[in-house]
């Protein structure tokens, strides 16, 4: 044998096999619950897919959309695939900023101050039609999405981690209603907008609840615990995002604060855009593309996603709202002219 050293076989593939073994079995745990979420809700799979992009991203929902489309139901089924908390809060024009976030009550036994968590404190919170809570509500919870804490009588609470707010609206009634600022939507990472189903679609609902009411609905088919969506959250966000989709994402963004790319579609936009609808619209096609079985994000999942991602973000002219047109419209056309790669 020549007195030349062996080379020592390379060890990288082994140490990584379990990682990669353990991210797909959390995959295969998530794509179970999308099943099971796909199950009770009828026709509902772009729903279904934001709302498991929000628990992969730790962002926050707010879903739109008229009475009796399963948005509350659609939330309620999430938790039950969840072992972490969940809480609802009924919004009402005499709804305080105490009932969610919780509140300091003097025990007279011990002689101390003790504080009493609200809703707040849960790790999914389902904000039933926040367009009904007056003001300063909606600004307790501006704290909350952006920075994972409260503040009460000066002393500030750390929230769980997962913590995800779904807030639900709905767009047909506007007495006793209070519009979100600005400041309030751009905290969502997506605005997702629930349509009626077609004729087919309720059809299957109907006899999905027939079935419901003659027997107990199906349970779900998996309970994912606070580990495994974090460390699914970990994986979705470990996604690669090639630079030259990075220069699409911004040149798509951009478009709705130079006249670059579509000038007349730019005149209709009153606010633009800020870099936070960039960085929402590149977690969430990286949360897309992982649900989709790819460790890499592809074009169609940013065009799939922007107006979600970016619609609450821009504000229209007095001249374009009067017009009739819409936000999403806007987006859809800046999607349509903006070159991919």
């Amino acid at each position: 044998m020549s007195g030349q050293a062996l080379a020592a076989p390379p060890v990288a593939p082994l140490a990584e096999a379990p990682a990669r073994k353990a991210d797909a079995g959390i995959r295969d745990r998530i794509l179970q619950l999308r099943d099971g979420l796909s199950h009770g809700l009828i026709g509902a799979e772009k729903l279904v897919e934001r709302l498991l992009i929000g628990l992969l991203t730790g962002g926050h929902l707010l879903i739109e959309g008229a009475p009796g489309l399963a948005k509350t139901r659609a939330v309620k089924r999430l938790s039950d695939g969840l072992d972490g908390s969940f809480a609802r809060v009924q919004c009402t024009p005499d709804l305080m900023p105490a009932d969610l976030t919780g509140t300091t009550v003097w025990r007279q036994d011990a002689g101390t101050f003790e504080f009493l968590p609200g809703p707040l404190f849960h790790s999914l919170i389902l904000v039933d039609e926040v367009n009904r809570a007056p003001p300063k509500v909606q600004s307790a919870l501006l704290e909350a999405m952006a920075e994972n804490q409260i503040t009460v009588s000066g002393h500030t609470h750390r929230l769980p981690d997962p913590f995800m707010v779904v807030a639900t609206q709905n767009p047909i009634e506007h007495a006793g209603t209070f519009p979100l600022p600005e400041a309030q939507l751009d905290r969502f990472l997506l605005h997702v907008v629930v349509e009626m189903p077609d004729e087919a679609s309720e059809r299957r609902i109907l006899d999905l609840v027939e079935g419901e009411l003659n027997h107990h609905a199906e349970a779900m088919p998996v309970k994912l615990s606070v580990a495994e969506v974090i460390a699914a959250r970990e994986a979705a966000l470990a996604t690669y995002v090639s630079p030259a989709l990075k220069d699409y994402l911004v040149r798509l963004v951009s478009g709705t604060r130079t006249d670059a790319v579509a000038p007349d579609l730019r005149a209709s936009i009153e606010h633009p855009a800020s870099p936070r609808g960039t960085l929402a619209l590149m977690v969430a096609g990286k949360a897309r593309a992982y649900l989709h079985g790819r460790d890499h994000v592809v074009p169609e999942d940013i065009s799939e996603l922007a107006a979600d991602a970016l619609s609450h973000r821009i504000g229209l002219t007095w001249r374009a709202a009067a017009e009739g047109r819409t936000t999403r419209g806007i987006v859809g056309g800046l999607v349509a002219r903006t070159r991919a790669l």
